[in-house]
């Protein structure tokens, strides 16, 4: 999945479309259906790092939308059950009603939320240049201009680096383009904050920095289905119970060693 990056002013009206968006129909089963049987089918693709994997390749699924999505699932007095696919087929499983809800960093967009019922979000994030961690020229984004950043050329990343007047050296992922800056084989790499911190906290890596990021930012939530607004406002409120208690904090702190949940 890409990341995608929305002016404020856009995400504060798909925000009032969320909270303003239409009550429960009276046929609206989405909550009940869930309560009667006891379980939250959730759709994951099982194999993004660090929001939806398995531990060592084979473990037990774990991550970040994993652990969000279990604690929502006993805030609702419910067992939590897992459904991997790939990212390709997660909506049309929703649609098709596989799962009630998809728990994979899905970004809230104005085109999903035509399509799509959202809870509050649960993850925000920017974009960011990463840098040597004792680089001091690079300061904000327009510093990029005559400098060589790493970038996947099919990425927003890429989009981003070039418009800032970034030369670029393709590469395939964020594995390469961080490789390059530690070697000082490019100037710096532009890429999502939460890959970054993922990065720092799971290689202890002390010799990067981030220099700049956007004041964009990406919001990302859990997707129902269009005629299940009941359950998207009883996770809403799920949500709210584990941002007040704490909960959505340390799970943050956990996976990212910052807290991305607001």
């Amino acid at each position: 999945m890409k990341l995608r990056l929305f002016p404020a002013a856009l995400l504060s009206v798909v925000a009032l479309a969320l909270t303003g968006c239409s009550a429960p129909s009276a046929t609206d089963e989405s909550l009940s259906s869930v309560l009667d049987s006891g379980t939250l089918t959730i759709g994951t693709e099982g194999t993004y790092r660090p929001f939806s994997f398995h531990e060592g390749g084979s473990g037990e699924l774990t991550g970040y939308d994993v652990e969000v999505a279990r604690a929502v699932a006993a805030e609702l007095g419910v067992d939590a059950v897992f459904e991997e696919t790939q990212w390709d087929a997660i909506f049309a499983g929703l649609t098709a009603g596989r799962w009630n809800m998809i728990a994979n960093q899905v970004s809230i967009t104005p085109e999903r939320v035509g399509s799509y019922e959202f809870s509050t979000p649960y993850t925000y994030s920017t974009g960011v240049i990463v840098v040597p961690a004792d680089n001091t020229s690079i300061t904000s984004f327009a510093s990029l201009k005559g400098l060589t950043t790493a970038q996947s050329l099919t990425s927003n990343w890429n989009t981003l680096a070039t418009e800032s007047g970034a030369t670029v050296e393709a590469v395939e992922g964020w594995a390469q383009s961080v490789t390059l800056v530690e070697q000082g084989r490019v100037d710096a790499t532009v890429n999502d904050k939460l890959t970054f911190l993922d990065y720092q906290k799971s290689t202890g890596a002390d010799n990067l920095k981030i220099a700049a990021e956007t004041t964009e930012r990406s919001e990302s939530a859990f997707a129902f289905a269009k005629d299940g607004t009941a359950l998207a406002e009883a996770v809403s409120g799920a949500l709210a119970t584990l941002t007040a208690d704490g909960t959505l904090a340390e799970l943050s702190d956990k996976y990212f060693g910052a807290d991305v949940s607001q």
